[in-house]
């Protein structure tokens, strides 16, 4: 399997740095301030070694004395600046890019989330972006302004003593090229923590949904151990790439403590030979910190962007997706659809060459009510999804109004369009928030009459606080038939011009159907309506019913013609009747 493509570092500074310049500019100048401020202190003990101690100067060490006072408040103002400036931009990238990540994964097709996890979805969206706070943050400005300040350094440095330079030199040139190695490998170790760390978040989330399914199975101790097996596979990336980042931090404790103990043994001889002074050396000795200490420091920042670039790397693999709306052909628009569909020779598969929708064609003219009828798995469901343009087909075309379906943008033709599914989604709020979804602009009285013709005030009446009362996360405190009500109010709000219907009475008891039968021949009213049902008796006044077997149309006509027929809408209903 080849490696995904990786986040140029081109591609990051044209997208992220550059748009920030200004304020990057700022925090430049900011830390290079700071850091000029800190070199006061080691040029100034080379001073009061050498003139102030050895001379006996009061009036200099008085002056010393300010300068070193000014450099430190220097120091710490900057520092102050840095942290306020740079940080709160880091954490406005992070919310940007969430925002920005949210929306595309938004709009992607309905097919990639039948295929991946919400959970790995919420990971991405809220884990993968975190890293940029180094890349804005004061992570990439501590990169570029220790890079000046060990530049500056080394070129005092060398004014001091050229030979003990040069000898420091070796380690640290050993010490960069095994940081660059070791940055190289950890990259895609980086990449596999958020694949995994995704992985674990989207079980995580799936059991926390399905508690009640555990308990009832008693299933809580293989849960546990699913759990347990994703955390420690996490744990063990995790470790590989903590064994690396402590090989570059061994390998600078080593190579720099060379550095150091040559130093001691090179500087001492020429202090001896008189051609070093102990300022000197202890200015050599503070200005070789001053170089070195951003060089490791380097290596952590180093480690942070190797992350960042990491979580950037996931991140574009979303932002590179295509878009559902993205197709240029659907260029069309629609002002008001009367609601005539067609289905052209009609296929379609989830996977390649397993077609669960096989050339289906039939006409549901503007107003008509079109019921799907059949066993389970026999491609009903698919064939409202790919009326509702959830899916699209494979092979032939979809006409509504004459017009091909895939040409006709989709926010022109979802507004127009309402779907009740079988376990339909209510969201954590009230009553009111989620009947309103579709329309939260409407009015107090165009609300109630939703609620009326659902029978939603049939129960609510009865709760103290009525619609406003809390539903919790996917209505867990309804009953089955409240929350299929609750759903249907929310498509008679929206008054489309397509209604589909996926076993819309399946969680209702006998009382609450009969309420909702009533509110549904309302709802479908001059509205082309598909139902999918497996109670063939409230579907007897259909204008055209299809049975589907094995995604495959195997009889159409009325309900009378049907039973005429004595075929296998016959054999179903007769059989239902018989229960």
């Amino acid at each position: 399997m080849s490696e995904k493509p990786k986040v140029s570092i081109g591609h990051v500074f044209k997208t992220i740095v550059w748009p920030r310049r200004n304020i990057l500019a700022v925090g430049l100048i900011l830390i290079l301030i700071s850091r000029a401020a800190s070199l006061v202190v080691p040029g100034a003990s080379k001073y009061l070694i050498d003139d102030v101690i050895a001379k006996g100067d009061m009036e200099m060490l008085k002056w010393l004395v300010i300068v070193v006072i000014a450099a430190i408040t220097i120091q710490a103002i900057t520092s102050f600046l840095l942290t306020k400036i740079l940080s709160v931009e880091a954490q406005h990238l992070i919310a940007q890019l969430r925002v920005k990540v949210q929306r595309q994964i938004i709009y992607l097709p309905v097919r990639f989330f039948d295929n991946t996890k919400s959970g790995e979805l919420v990971s991405r969206i809220m884990s993968d972006v975190e890293g940029v706070r180094n890349l804005v943050g004061t992570g990439l400005v501590q990169l570029v302004g220790g890079t000046i300040t060990a530049v500056a350094s080394l070129i005092i440095l060398l004014n001091i003593s050229p030979w003990m330079t040069a000898y420091v030199l070796v380690p640290v040139a050993i010490f960069g090229f095994i940081s660059l190695k070791a940055f190289g490998y950890i990259r895609p170790i980086f990449r596999e923590r958020g694949k995994i760390n995704a992985e674990v978040t989207g079980r995580l989330t799936e059991t926390l949904g399905g508690v009640r399914v555990i308990k009832g199975f008693n299933a809580e101790k293989q849960e546990v151990k699913t759990f347990e097996d994703g955390v420690e596979k996490l744990f063990l990336n995790i470790k590989k790439s903590l064994t690396t980042t402590s090989l570059v931090t061994s390998s600078a404790t080593f190579l720099l403590g060379l550095a150091s103990a040559g130093i001691m043994g090179i500087g001492g001889y020429m202090i001896i030979q008189e051609s070093l002074t102990i300022g000197d050396f202890l200015a050599f000795s503070l200005y070789l910190g001053f170089m070195i200490a951003p060089i490791v420091q380097m290596s952590n920042i180093g480690s942070q962007l190797t992350e960042a670039f990491a979580g950037l790397d996931r991140t574009e693999e979303i932002m590179n997706m295509s878009k559902e709306d993205d197709d240029p052909n659907r260029n069309l628009t629609i002002p008001e659809i009367s609601g005539e569909v067609e289905f052209q020779n009609v296929s379609f598969a989830y996977e390649d060459d397993k077609h669960v929708v096989h050339d289906i064609s039939f006409k549901a003219p503007a107003g008509s009510l079109t019921a799907l009828v059949g066993t389970s798995g026999s491609g009903k469901s698919t064939i409202a999804s790919l009326a509702a343009s959830f899916l699209n087909p494979d092979e032939g075309s979809i006409l509504v109004d004459n017009t091909d379906l895939s040409t006709i943008k989709l926010d022109n033709y979802r507004s127009q369009l309402g779907v009740v599914l079988q376990d339909d989604f209510l969201f954590e709020g009230t009553i009111r928030e989620n009947i309103l979804f579709p329309r939260p602009d409407a009015s107090e009285n165009q609300l109630m009459e939703a609620v009326k013709a659902a029978h939603v005030n049939e129960f609510t009446d009865r709760f103290e606080k009525g619609l406003d009362t809390a539903i919790g996360e996917r209505g867990v405190k309804l009953s089955g038939g409240q929350k299929q009500r609750i759903a249907i109010a929310r498509a008679i709000l929206a008054d489309p011009r397509i209604l589909i219907l996926d076993e819309a009475t399946s969680n209702l008891d006998t009382e609450s159907e009969s309420f909702i039968q009533e509110s549904l021949a309302r709802l479908m009213k001059g509205r082309t309506s598909f139902v999918i049902a497996h109670r063939l008796s409230t579907i007897r006044q259909a204008n055209q019913i299809l049975v589907i077997e094995n995604g495959r149309i195997a009889e159409q006509g009325t309900h009378d013609e049907l039973i005429e027929k004595e075929g296998r809408y016959y054999q179903l209903y007769t059989y239902q009747a018989r229960i």
